[in-house]
């Protein structure tokens, strides 16, 4: 299936120095992509070239199986930036009335009330955007984004600089949009719990040079440490714990208080721990396995890049 956005070695030289270093991976159609990377990692510049504001030095770059420059395949494309670019004396209507009018949308009332209530933002129709909270025109700049009803969302922060509680409502407002007008978004950000939370595949950049890309499940699960954590009635005697420790296919890596935490090896299962134990006349009352977060994901590339 031909992917809605894909990216073939692309590399950008800005000043003599090499932002981008030949860069490579597809979002598919439904995907919600998570694009990750500390500041100055390339993020922005890949952005700028998906809409085509920058040539790739080298390499190709297609959105819905079109060359980006093309102008069928721009108008196909729903974007915020870092900048809202809302104009702050209009109000909300007359913002899509604008940028409506800029695309050629038809039925564009119709359209409007559609995209406010989406947003939740009908109420505040007739208000100046000057008035509105950073939440209140991040929802507005979603609303332009789909005003115009494109196959592709392309995202940068859309949650920067937004309270808690707005994050949340953003992030099922995009679930929402990404579901319901069947959107393939592009979803740039330094919020790695927003990613973990929406996204369904990543691609992790840094210093120009994508390190990780792929299904984010299957990722964290290549991460993963296998970490077994059990959670017992009381503490064990120091000569079990040192009975255990010299168990080495078990991996016992740390006792805190009630706590083991073993990092078994692929050939022990969990059930034969909770059964030594159990026969060592241990009380266990809970087991859990505990997987790698994105968060660790992301340091220990960091890690890597460091080393």
């Amino acid at each position: 299936m031909q992917p809605e956005i894909g990216i073939e070695n692309v590399k950008k030289i800005l000043g003599g120095r090499e932002i981008l270093k030949g860069i490579s991976f597809t979002v598919g159609k439904g995907d919600i992509f998570g694009y990750l990377g500390p500041n100055g990692a390339g993020k922005t510049t890949t952005i700028r070239i998906l809409l085509g504001l920058f040539q790739a030095s080298a390499g190709r770059v297609q959105v819905l199986g079109q060359d980006i420059n093309s102008s069928e395949t721009r108008q196909k494309i729903g974007f915020i930036l870092d900048a809202d670019g809302l104009y702050n004396n209009m109000t909300a209507v007359e913002n899509l009335e604008y940028y409506a009018c800029i695309y050629k949308v038809s039925n564009i009332q119709k359209r409007i009330d559609y995209v406010l209530a989406a947003v939740g933002l009908k109420e505040r129709a007739r208000d100046r955007v000057g008035t509105f909270s950073k939440g209140m025109r991040q929802r507005l700049a979603l609303a332009r984004s789909i005003m115009h009803d494109p196959d592709v969302l392309i995202l940068d922060e859309p949650t920067s600089g937004v309270d808690p509680s707005g994050q949340i409502e953003l992030r099922k407002i995009l679930l929402d949009v990404a579901h319901t007008e069947k959107k393939t978004i592009f979803l740039s950000s330094h919020n790695l719990d927003e990613v973990q939370r929406i996204c369904n595949r990543i691609a992790l950049i840094d210093r120009g040079e994508i390190k990780r890309y792929g299904e984010l499940e299957k990722l964290k699960k290549e991460m993963d440490r296998g970490e077994v954590v059990i959670k017992m009635a009381a503490p064990i005697s120091e000569s079990l714990l040192t009975e255990l420790k010299g168990l080495t296919h078990l991996g016992l890596q740390d006792q805190k208080g009630t706590v083991l935490i073993f990092s078994p090896s692929k050939d022990t299962a969990i059930s034969d721990i909770v059964s030594l134990l159990t026969e060592k006349g241990v009380k266990i009352e809970e087991v859990t396995k505990k997987e790698a977060s994105l968060e660790e994901l992301y340091s220990a590339i960091v890690r890597e890049v460091e080393q």
